[in-house]
């Protein structure tokens, strides 16, 4: 028997292994289907799916050059109808060029944040750049040391913070 690749013949089961099946196409010539061309599902065990002496439609995926014959048995079968799981609902999808997609919803973070007091800036205000403050009479330098001496103690405030959380029982489960 001449074996075309892409055809489909009809062959025998005649013997089942852990990673395929060898199927007999004719008298001189057995062919193998590995354990992934069964079904078109996930196969652990072959003989689930097939038992030795049955007669089954294979297509014929290729010849090798030392005789070797790979059949797929799923290849030959009809391919199965898709479905569609998501009936009458367009999450995102474009069902036409004109179309657009739903808006995505946020994501809201939820979880216990720090509870803190409002702060009271009658007491200490916090810095603000003023630009007419600067009369000409301050130079760079004193510009740059209040600049520094602000954000260092914002630093400050956000190291406290972050080092209370670290160090706060409820997180440690």
């Amino acid at each position: 028997m001449e074996l075309e690749v892409g055809k489909i013949y009809e062959g025998k089961v005649t013997g089942i292994t852990k990673f395929g099946a060898f199927v007999e196409l004719d008298k001189n010539t057995t062919g193998m289907v590995h354990i992934s061309e069964v079904a078109n599902t996930f196969v652990s065990e072959i003989k689930d799916h097939i038992n030795e002496g049955e007669t089954l439609k294979v297509k014929v995926l290729s010849l090798g050059d030392d005789g070797k014959i790979s059949l797929s048995i799923k290849k030959a079968l009809p391919a199965p109808p898709r479905k569609n799981v998501r009936q009458g609902d367009d999450r995102g999808r474009r069902d036409n060029k004109n179309s657009a997609p739903r808006e995505k919803k946020s994501f809201v973070r939820s979880g216990s944040f720090e509870k803190r007091p409002p702060q009271d800036f009658s007491k200490n205000p916090p810095p603000v750049y003023d630009p007419s403050a600067n009369s000409g009479n301050a130079d760079f330098e004193d510009m740059l040391s209040r600049f520094k001496a602000s954000s260092d103690e914002k630093l400050s405030d956000i190291k406290r913070i972050t080092d209370n959380k670290r160090r706060s029982p409820s997180r440690r489960k």
